[in-house]
């Protein structure tokens, strides 16, 4: 995995801020391969229960404004999708599939 303590530690603060207790955030895709070099931060976000279009948007809007904060700007994009909710797109099982576990909110 090609993060930094600096970087793990932003997203599992802006996780805290944004997101409700028991929600966990994985990384997947190109950040994964130690082989590779740059690339985005793909993060699946999967809150305990569903959000409001709206609330999702606005928790996704202030969590990704919070890392930029902290990281400084870069590409990183953010999925949000309930935990135990079937989803079938592509993305998303490959993510569920793969990611690394990087951090639950505590309760």
């Amino acid at each position: 995995m090609r993060m930094t303590p600096t970087q793990l530690a932003a997203i599992a603060g802006a996780a805290r801020e944004c997101f409700a207790p028991r929600s966990t955030i994985r990384l997947f895709g190109s950040r994964l391969d130690d082989a590779r070099r740059g690339g985005d931060i793909d993060l699946l976000v999967e809150p305990p229960t569903p959000l409001a279009p709206k609330e999702l948007v606005e928790r996704r809007n202030r969590f990704i404004a919070r890392l930029y904060r902290q990281l400084g700007e870069q590409r990183i994009d953010v999925l949000i999708v309930p935990a135990g909710v079937v989803d079938d797109r592509p993305v998303i099982q490959a993510a569920r599939r793969h990611g690394q576990l990087l951090t639950q909110v505590p309760e």
